[in-house]
């Protein structure tokens, strides 16, 4: 099957969960600025990956737009989202229920893999945005369990990364 991943990534962790899965499935990967104007007609199978912030993920539209002419044509269509939350969080599994319709999860099949934060290598804007999260946490009062974590867990970079989230993309790919 020949495949191609193209992906966003703003701080390296999707840019790593791509060449994972392309040295893995032995196949093509580029980035998005690249991907999104190739012609993907001679490849069965197109993989993208992007970056989620505030339960989206970062130029999914343009994998949108094209679904429906890739999935008539009988291409396999994956697209993988890299959060800083762990991958057991409740939110996750909503946001990711969130990313499609239920025709447009009929074309495609959706992965979430659990990446982290890099405030050395995050644009101005998405930094900002972050740091308010924190602030707004830190006021709370009463903080839940939970609160407390995630007030740990973005108070500074992190790296929760893991090859096994690929397993099912590159299985799907052999």
């Amino acid at each position: 099957m020949k495949a191609i991943v193209i992906y966003n990534s703003q701080t390296g962790f999707t840019k790593k969960y791509a060449e994972w899965i392309s040295q893995d499935a032995g196949c093509e990967c580029v980035e998005f600025a690249t991907g999104s104007k190739m012609d993907l007609s001679s490849y069965d199978a197109i993989v993208f990956g992007g970056w989620c912030m505030a339960g989206q993920v970062t130029k999914l539209s343009w994998f949108k737009k094209q679904m429906p002419a890739w999935f008539a044509a009988g291409k396999k269509l994956i697209v993988f989202a890299v959060g800083a939350t762990p991958s057991e969080a409740p939110e996750v599994e909503v946001a990711m229920k969130n990313l499609f319709t239920d025709e447009e999860r009929k074309m495609v099949k959706a992965f979430y893999c659990q990446g982290g934060l890099n405030y050395d290598k995050m644009n101005w804007s998405s930094k900002k945005m972050m740091q308010l999260l924190v602030k707004v946490l830190k006021k709370n009062k009463n903080p839940t369990e939970d609160d407390k974590k995630k007030i740990e867990l973005l108070s500074k970079s992190y790296d929760i990364s893991d090859k096994k989230y690929i397993e099912e993309i590159v299985a799907e790919l052999r």
